[in-house]
């Protein structure tokens, strides 16, 4: 199972990082990352492969939405199907 991860936020050191701990620590694979500051703001969209985490897709959400607010950041899943329906024109 795939999905998209969002990350939006003011820049800081350190933000690709965390978020790949936490993804590297649940056996979450990157499979694509792109990333930009536009101005201060952090915007980063990654692609991943959830199939061999240890943790259900609700864990996960819960983990990076945690970090979202201790880095002051909105970080966000979902499923890839679902994010290309609301995303489909």
């Amino acid at each position: 199972m795939r999905a998209v991860i969002t990350v939006i936020g003011q820049d800081k050191i350190g933000i690709i990082a965390e978020v790949s701990r936490v993804l590297a620590e649940h056996k979450i694979n990157v499979l694509d990352i792109t990333q930009t500051i536009m101005q201060d703001m952090f915007t980063m969209i990654m692609l991943v492969n959830l199939e061999k985490s240890e943790v259900n897709f609700k864990e996960i959400s819960k983990k990076l939405e945690d970090l979202g607010e201790a880095m002051s950041l909105s970080i966000r899943i979902q499923h890839e199907d679902l994010f290309r329906s609301m995303h489909r024109i």
